[in-house]
């Protein structure tokens, strides 16, 4: 295997934490519900089959510890009660039920690729009594909104999982208003850093490059971010560029990021990529998903996890 590129510089790092329990760890997941066909199409887009972490309990787990603090801290303070917002890529919704919280007096919509996912996402925010949000199916590069539609169009985690993301961005610039908001935020596996020195998470790094690349993706998607804002046709003088991390280093945290992990690196959709690629097998995979529980339990064990971060006018 080939070895992570190295870590470039950022232009602004913000710790984004919640608070300290076991159902809501300081960081987040690092990978969003990735956009399927809309209903019109009868035959899946590549993106819908070859989401790399596909819809695990282990991969929803560490999405519902989402919130708008920790994955939109970047976006909120150019929020008004009365906007309305697309999130697109929402996963089981908690972002975007956080976010209709936040805009009470404007509407959400969030849309996803998995139904069972966006039933999900219905439920919660059944649970939580809110009416101005609601989910949708949706294609990423085929948004069924009438152009200028949203006053903000926000991407979590979204575009590293997409073969052509320049094209989504365009997509999402056509469905804001003019002069709305595109806010856009992807990890950058290659920036990523944890202690103690850990031969299995090198490896485990690196075999998550590969799979990703085998598929078409960019799992490097937070430092492109702003280049691909740019050939997307966004006015660079009215584009803010940024980075944020997420840091799991508290006992609980630590737990819980490396029990996540090593699920995904048997049961979920990375491991099955992995091993159609021929890039690991059964064997290999136990091995990582044993480095990362060996991992969480070092006393002074501590990871992190680097994202870009655009704001841009439409």
């Amino acid at each position: 295997m080939s070895r992570p590129r190295g870590v470039t510089t950022v232009v602004r790092m913000t710790d984004l934490r919640m608070e300290r329990d076991p159902e809501h760890p300081a960081g987040a997941d690092l990978t969003d519900a990735i956009e399927a066909p809309s209903t019109h199409h009868t035959v899946p887009s590549k993106e819908s089959e070859s989401y790399t972490h596909g819809h695990h309990e282990s991969v929803l787990r560490a999405h519902r510890a989402r919130t708008a603090q920790n994955s939109a801290g970047f976006l909120l303070p150019h929020l008004r009660d009365d906007m309305t917002l697309l999130d697109v890529g929402c996963g089981p919704g908690t972002v975007t039920v956080d976010l209709a919280r936040i805009l009470a007096g404007g509407e959400v919509v969030g849309v996803d690729a998995s139904e069972t996912v966006l039933d999900a996402a219905r439920n919660h925010a059944d649970a939580v009594g809110f009416t101005n949000v609601r989910f949708e199916q949706a294609n990423a590069y085929e948004l069924p909104f009438e152009d200028d539609t949203f006053d903000v169009v926000y991407a979590h985690q979204l575009l590293q999982h997409l073969s052509d993301p320049v094209a989504a961005l365009r997509e999402m610039k056509r469905v804001a208003r003019p002069g709305g908001l595109v806010a856009v935020r992807d990890a950058d596996y290659a920036a990523m850093a944890w202690y103690p020195d850990s031969p299995g998470l090198t490896e485990w790094n690196t075999l998550y490059h590969e799979v990703t690349h085998a598929y078409g993706f960019e799992p490097d998607a937070g430092r492109h971010l702003l280049s691909w804002v740019q050939q997307a046709g966004f006015d660079v003088q009215q584009t803010v560029p940024s980075a944020s991390s997420w840091c799991y280093a508290t006992p609980t945290d630590r737990q819980w990021w490396g029990q996540v992990w090593a699920e995904r690196c048997v049961a979920s959709n990375f491991a099955g990529q992995a091993k159609e690629s021929g890039l690991a097998d059964d064997v290999a995979l136990e091995q990582l998903a044993q480095d990362w529980l060996t991992w969480a339990q070092a006393p002074d064990g501590w990871f992190a996890i680097l994202h870009g971060e655009v704001l841009a006018r439409a």
